[in-house]
């Protein structure tokens, strides 16, 4: 029995006719879920926080909080985030579906039901939903252990959530795409993650490094691109955990990778790892003002180490920070 069949599913139909509900009610329960129901915005998301359903068939026109403030507060929301919510509606026009759609709707059926694309419909979208929890479900794992390894080592602090805020301030400031901007912020969660292969006492050693060990340390790129492969929510982040030791005139690692070879991103994450680091201090050295590690990375830069426009751009960003400070 899979995942589907032993665990039935809950629909809240949200609706001021009790009429409308009833339809609702009578068809869905003859297809095996668990119906409950809301007669109005604000009692649907009182029912959310106690009953967590699967789906939401929700009217459009209802007197007070109509269904499109509902569902913005349900896509707002962590909690209720991956909920379907299906607007049911006797408005067949274009704007009403426009307007679902910009409130975050996932899918339109309208009055009188058709039983069949009702069933079809709620089915498809709370299969989809569970799949999408699956994958939710293992990004936090993945978090989870990024944070473990963080907490292994404590010299470096906070370095990820450092890396997670500037990764977003640089990636606005660049004026990224949203998304290449949430795979900036996940990479300074999960860019280390394969270090969760790397014995402790490679890891973890205070001295230098012996050719072995420091082989052993580089494989940890590798280690993590495997463990975050299988995620297709993670493919923007994956060239970032590869190639953000790489250089710009292939001296880095694990590839060798030249100039714009190196995936942009990876560039650009790189840039903030390296200040982060240089401006934190360590057991082996103090914490170097803004202004000192600029300089040593303008340095590395005109060694062929940085990509010298986009150094030129985070030189631009931090200075612009300062000044805003």
């Amino acid at each position: 029995m899979n995942r589907f069949d032993s665990d039935k599913p809950k629909i809240l139909v949200v609706d001021d006719h009790p009429s409308s509900r009833m339809t609702a009610v009578a068809l869905l329960s003859v297809e095996g879920y668990d119906v409950l129901e809301a007669e109005n915005g604000q009692a649907a998301l009182n029912c959310l926080a106690e009953a967590n359903p699967d789906l939401i068939l929700l009217d459009v026109m209802m007197p007070g909080m109509d269904g499109y403030e509902v569902c913005r507060r349900l896509k707002q929301d962590e909690q209720t985030r991956l909920t379907p919510v299906v607007f049911v509606t006797a408005l067949n026009d274009r704007r009403a579906r426009l307007r679902g759609i910009e409130a975050g709707g996932d899918d339109f059926l309208s009055k009188p039901f058709d039983q069949l694309e009702l069933s079809a419909r709620v089915k498809s979208l709370i299969h989809q939903k569970r799949l999408n929890e699956d994958l939710d479900h293992a990004g936090k794992v993945l978090f989870s252990i990024a944070r473990t390894i963080e907490s292994r080592d404590p010299n470096t602090g906070d370095h990820c959530e450092r890396l997670v805020q500037q990764g977003r301030a640089f990636g606005e400031f660049l004026r990224l795409p949203r998304n290449e901007v949430r795979d900036l912020m996940w990479g300074g969660y999960l860019h280390d993650i394969g270090k969760v292969g790397i014995p402790d006492a490679v890891l973890l050693k205070t001295g230098g490094l012996t050719d072995v060990e420091w082989q052993t340390m580089r494989q940890h790129v590798l280690i993590g691109e495997q463990i975050c492969q299988p995620l297709r929510t993670m493919r923007g982040v994956i060239p970032i955990i590869r190639h953000h030791h790489e250089r710009w005139d292939g001296s880095g690692y694990p590839d060798g990778l030249v100039g714009d070879e190196i995936p942009f991103l990876a560039q650009v994450f790189q840039l903030i790892d390296i200040y982060d680091a240089l401006t934190s201090e360590r057991p082996y050295k103090r914490a170097y003002t803004p202004q000192e590690s600029l300089e040593i990375m303008l340095e590395e830069t005109s060694k062929g180490w940085r990509n010298p426009d986009l150094m030129q751009r985070f030189t631009d960003f931090v200075c612009s920070q300062s000044a805003a400070a």
